[in-house]
């Protein structure tokens, strides 16, 4: 619009000539060297507050060569999962000094590749990844940079780069575990797309050369309507089925409410029990039975690794956290009980 003045940075030379002193001067105040003197100092900091002036990060990264500033890529924010762990991560990332910023992969790596290369391109220090599965450019990306990377979400000691998180398989075997010492022996899976996801092909690997248990798989996209959809399709008659795993919180709650929606009495008439433990899966009615995935210390664990890394060259060993199983009985139930419901 014609008579409005151009919003303008105040720079470093601003500051100088208000304060009449060279530019040079004004670092040395800014940095805190104690060869200037009060009086000039007072100067320089009566110009920077007149004119309301802000140190520019990005000079302070060419001046040092640090930027403070590490990356996460996570598959989605749309998922408490990923909230909880970005939330601890930020903050702890906080305590030494160095700030977060995320991008989205979506689960693919080559949009991965392309996230991270932004990422270095602003001057991370640093990256959190999710999972073991990468694809060749970002490799090749942090062996050119030398960059600290540290994966999440997956143990793996033998991967590349260290690894902070939790055994899915094992996880997924704790849940498994519950419903074969209530003694079902039909179990339907439910689960999120595997092609991208490592942590979701772990866990199904439990499942692996078990013929004690006739297992239906069913793989969906990873939100509660799908899985909600999918509990109407299989439980809309009469079936062998009695009970439902799901390889996440959401996807279990999904199947409660559909099950809920069909009339379907759980656990009378069905066992339902997840892994992720989230928040909600405690204020559901019935309460479900899940495996606690320690994502928040993961968070802590995985920024105190990356920041002892970028700030002091420590590469960090591979951490294993432990899961466990949070029995809520209002959601599991001993397949004789279902059948006695069922009339069978």
């Amino acid at each position: 619009m014609a008579g409005v003045p151009e919003k303008r940075r105040v720079t470093l030379r601003d500051v100088a000539r208000k304060a009449e002193v060279s530019t040079a001067t004004v670092s040395r105040v800014l940095n805190g060297n104690a060869l200037v003197s009060g009086a000039t100092r007072a100067k320089v900091q009566a110009a920077i507050d007149a004119l309301h002036f802000v140190p520019s990060a990005a000079a302070r990264a060419i001046n040092s060569g640090r930027t403070h500033v590490v990356g996460a890529l996570v598959p989605t924010l749309d998922h408490a999962i990923f909230s909880r762990f970005l939330d601890a991560l930020e903050v702890e990332l906080a305590g030494y000094g160095l700030s977060l910023v995320v991008a989205t992969t979506k689960e693919d790596p080559d949009r991965e590749a392309e996230r991270a290369r932004g990422l270095v391109d602003i001057g991370v220090e640093g990256l959190i990844v999710s999972g073991v599965t990468r694809s060749p450019v970002l490799d090749a990306l942090i062996e050119r940079w030398e960059l600290p990377v540290v994966a999440t979400s997956y143990f793996d000691p033998s991967y590349h780069l260290p690894t902070v998180g939790y055994d899915n398989e094992s996880a997924a075997r704790s849940a498994l575990g519950l419903l074969q010492e209530s003694g079902h022996q039909a179990i339907a899976v439910y689960h999120g797309p595997s092609a991208g996801n490592d942590r979701t092909r772990a866990r199904l690997k439990a499942f692996r050369n078990d013929q004690q248990v006739e297992f239906r798989f069913c793989a969906m996209p990873l939100d509660v309507s799908a899985a909600s959809d999918a509990a109407r399709r299989d439980f809309a008659e009469p079936c062998r089925t009695t009970a439902v795993l799901a390889l996440s919180d959401v996807l279990a709650q999904g199947a409660l409410f559909g099950l809920q929606a069909l009339g379907v009495s759980v656990p009378g008439e069905v066992s339902v029990v997840g892994i992720d433990d989230l928040p909600s899966s405690a204020a559901t009615t019935p309460a479900l039975t899940t495996v606690h995935l320690p994502v928040r210390e993961m968070g802590r664990r995985a920024a105190t690794a990356l920041a002892k890394w970028v700030e002091d060259g420590i590469r960090p060993s591979p951490e294993r956290l432990d899961t466990k199983v949070m029995r809520a009985s209002s959601s599991l139930a001993p397949p004789s009980r279902i059948m006695r419901e069922r009339g069978l």
